[in-house]
C-alpha cells in the first residue's frame, strides 16, 4: 500500500488556479507592496518558484490576477516620453488606444465588475495606484505629499471617461472622436498631474 505523499502541491493543470486564487486575496486584503510571492505561494501549497514558473514576477502575477488585459509597463513610456508637458494628453491618448481597442471589451468587464464587486474593486483600485498612477507621478517629480490626491483627481478623470464613453455610453462621448476627447480632458488631468490644485 503506498502512502499518500503530504505538502506541497507539485505544478499541476490547477495549480496555476490555486496560485491565482491566493494572489487575488493576498493582494485584495494586503494590497500590492505588503503582499509576497512566499506567503502566496504558502497559501496556494505550492512551493515559491512555482510561482515564478507561472508567473515570472509579483508585477505579472498581479496583473494575470487581476485580469488587467493591458500591460502598463509597455504603456507608460509612451505617456512619459517628452516629460511633465503635455503629459496628460499623452496619458488620456493612451488610455483611449487602449479601451478602443479590442482590448479594451476586457477593460469594460473589470470595470463593470468592480463597480458592484468590493472584491474587484480593491483589485483593480491598487492596480491603479500601484501600476500606473505611481508610475506616472514618480517619473513626473511630483511632491510627494501630493502625489497621492493628484494621483486620485486623474483617475476620477479616467474613470469617469470609462463609465460614460464604454458603459453608458452617453452618445456624445462614445461617439465622439479620440482626439476630440483627448483636446477636451487631456488638459483638466495635466493639471491635476502638475498644476495648481489649490
Amino acid at each position: 500500500m503506498n502512502a499518500r505523499r503530504t505538502g506541497r502541491r507539485p505544478g499541476s493543470p490547477d495549480t496555476r488556479e490555486a496560485i491565482l486564487a491566493a494572489a487575488r486575496e493576498a493582494f485584495a486584503e494586503r494590497g500590492y507592496d505588503a503582499a509576497s510571492i512566499r506567503a502566496i505561494a504558502a497559501a496556494a501549497g505550492v512551493d515559491p518558484a512555482l510561482v515564478h514558473h507561472y508567473f515570472g514576477g509579483k508585477e505579472e502575477l498581479f496583473r494575470a490576477a487581476t485580469a488587467f488585459p493591458a500591460d502598463p509597463g509597455r504603456l507608460l513610456p509612451a505617456v512619459l516620453a517628452g516629460g511633465p508637458d503635455a503629459a496628460g494628453e499623452r496619458m488620456v491618448r493612451v488610455f483611449l488606444e487602449v479601451w478602443d481597442s479590442p482590448t479594451g471589451t476586457a477593460a469594460v468587464a473589470l470595470l463593470r465588475s468592480a463597480v458592484s464587486n468590493e472584491w474587484t474593486a480593491r483589485l483593480l483600485r491598487e492596480f491603479l495606484v500601484t501600476q500606473v498612477l505611481r508610475r506616472v507621478l514618480d517619473q513626473l517629480d511630483i511632491d510627494p505629499g501630493q502625489r497621492a490626491l493628484r494621483g486620485g483627481l486623474v483617475a476620477t478623470q479616467l474613470a469617469g471617461l470609462a463609465m460614460m464613453r464604454y458603459v453608458l455610453r452617453l452618445d456624445a462621448v462614445a461617439a465622439a472622436e479620440p482626439a476630440t476627447l483627448v483636446a477636451a480632458i487631456g488638459p483638466t488631468v495635466q493639471r491635476y498631474l502638475t498644476g495648481d490644485i489649490t
